[in-house]
């Protein structure tokens, strides 16, 4: 009981008083120093760039900005540890420039091999694996899809994505992941309606204008 009292007569002392709001500003203090280091800043950018990217319906702009987002997340896996993520991005980074100007079925099996290469040098869990499937997927949807079809198997690859994001506990991931899927989503809906209305105008975009 004695050991007890002293808790609450410590707990309530002007000392103990005056170090609660210290403690709770230096933890404030740390929270907001990993959400602005340059790894959370790389990630953010790649946050624009990947929610960007899935908010177009012209094909080319879109893969412009999947490129885009493939270099900032480079950056911000290797600076977070995560060799195969980063891997995985770099390469996906490549394979999306190249399907500018060629949509070869040997290539696209080319790069899922590399993918494969990636998974198998560099994963050291079945949790890593799953952006390295998320890609190969993305891969065959860039190279041998279009429109519709190509961002419906897209959005599978972003769920991959968003699973491990989700298993390795990034809170950053998981929204980038998720605002991309809803993005993607809607954009979705957007060219369906297109597709079974082509009288109408959506956003002054036409069936023709996607490719």
């Amino acid at each position: 009981m004695g050991e007890l009292a002293g808790a609450v007569e410590t707990w309530h002392s002007p000392t103990a008083a005056r170090r609660a709001p210290s403690r709770v500003g230096l933890v404030l203090a740390m929270h907001l120093a990993r959400l602005l280091s340059p790894a959370q800043l790389a990630g953010y950018v790649a946050f624009v760039l990947g929610v960007t990217a899935f908010l177009q319906r012209d094909d080319r702009r879109l893969k412009f900005f999947l490129a885009s987002e493939c270099a900032a997340y480079v950056v911000h896996f290797i600076l977070l540890g995560n060799p195969t993520a980063a891997a995985s991005s770099a390469v996906s980074g490549g394979r999306t420039l190249i399907t500018f100007w060629s949509r070869s079925r040997r290539l696209a099996l080319l790069f899922m091999a590399t993918y494969l290469v990636v998974g198998a040098t560099l994963a050291n869990s079945l949790a890593a694996w799953w952006p390295v499937v998320g890609s190969s997927l993305a891969t065959w949807a860039v190279f041998r899809m279009h429109g519709i079809r190509m961002r419906l198997v897209m959005l599978v690859s972003t769920s991959m994505w968003l699973t491990n994001n989700i298993l390795s506990g990034s809170v950053g991931g998981t929204l980038l992941e998720a605002l991309i899927a809803i993005a993607n989503v809607t954009t979705i809906a957007r060219m369906v309606r297109i597709v079974r209305y082509p009288a109408e105008e959506v956003g002054g975009v036409t069936p023709r204008s996607r490719g």
